[in-house]
């Protein structure tokens, strides 16, 4: 896979930016969990909805299934790849995918019923609250935030050799300082809501990646995605990796393949409402 092509411009980019991310997104979206969590935060036929950061569309798909018969859902996403191959594999009636930033306002697309964002937030560490306020600026009165997002992000681990274990948290600590990465974003979610004035705020937590025993082609291709978009952090490897970013590689990948480590992430997700006119 090539090597991410995000740039560091104070926090501002999208640091897992490569030519196979679209197909990362898609291959990573667990369609039964995202039904899940639709239905939990409210999703019903003929709402509009609003999907920022809409990636590949696999998610704006399926949650445009769910608000029919009458809904709409708009996908938005900054990224002109990722638009691009949404209407390519996820486009239908009903479906507007627009390339937009959602870091800035989006008042010009009239209001909703249902805001939705999920793993957004983690890639914008000193940003994902404007996102947050943008997000409750598009609903209509009693319309529903939802907000999902990971926590402790890459950090939880097991198995690992203690220089491997070393490198995998500071690659993380790395990105978090290089691009806004942000490893806790599912810990600020009911914040964000309670600091917006939503009422009626409810929240859940779960596993994200529960990863034990045989490794699936999925989890391998995610994770190595992850790592490659850290091969050029610098010095990163040079102490614990004479080889550098290839032997570093080879080791994480031994780890992962093995059966007996063990990996975990904690999903988080609030939903609140924008109060009633008058509330």
């Amino acid at each position: 896979m090539p090597a991410s092509s995000a740039s560091a411009v104070n926090g501002t980019t999208y640091f897992m930016e490569s030519e196979e991310e679209s197909v990362r997104l898609d291959l990573k979206t667990d369609s039964t969990a995202v039904e899940e969590q639709a239905r939990w935060a409210g999703v019903l036929p003929g709402l509009r909805v609003a999907d920022l950061g809409c990636g590949a569309g696999k998610t704006t798909h399926i949650l445009h299934r769910l608000v029919q018969p009458g809904g709409e859902v708009v996908g938005i996403d900054c990224s002109q790849q990722r638009i691009d191959y949404a209407v390519d594999h996820y486009s239908g009636s009903g479906i507007t995918y627009l390339l937009r930033d959602a870091r800035g306002s989006l008042s010009d697309l009239g209001r909703f019923d249902l805001v939705w964002i999920r793993f957004l937030l983690e890639y914008y560490e000193q940003q994902s609250s404007d996102i947050v306020r943008n997000a409750f600026e598009l609903l209509q009165p009693g319309g529903t935030l939802c907000l999902i997002d990971l926590d402790q992000n890459c950090l939880g681990h097991f198995g690992a050799s203690p220089r491997l274990e070393r490198t995998m948290r500071n690659l993380v600590l790395a990105m978090q300082r290089r691009y806004g990465f942000d490893p806790f974003a599912g810990r600020k979610l009911y914040a964000y809501l309670y600091d917006l004035g939503c009422v009626d705020i409810e929240v859940r937590m779960s596993a994200h990646h529960l990863i034990h025993g045989q490794l699936s082609e999925t989890d391998r291709f995610n994770w190595l995605s992850k790592a490659e978009a850290g091969r050029n952090a610098p010095g990163l490897f040079a102490d614990d990796y004479p080889g550098g970013y290839e032997e570093f590689r080879r080791e994480l990948l031994a780890y992962l393949e093995h059966p007996r480590r063990f990996l975990y992430t904690p999903l988080i997700m609030a939903r609140g409402k924008k109060p009633a006119a008058g509330r």
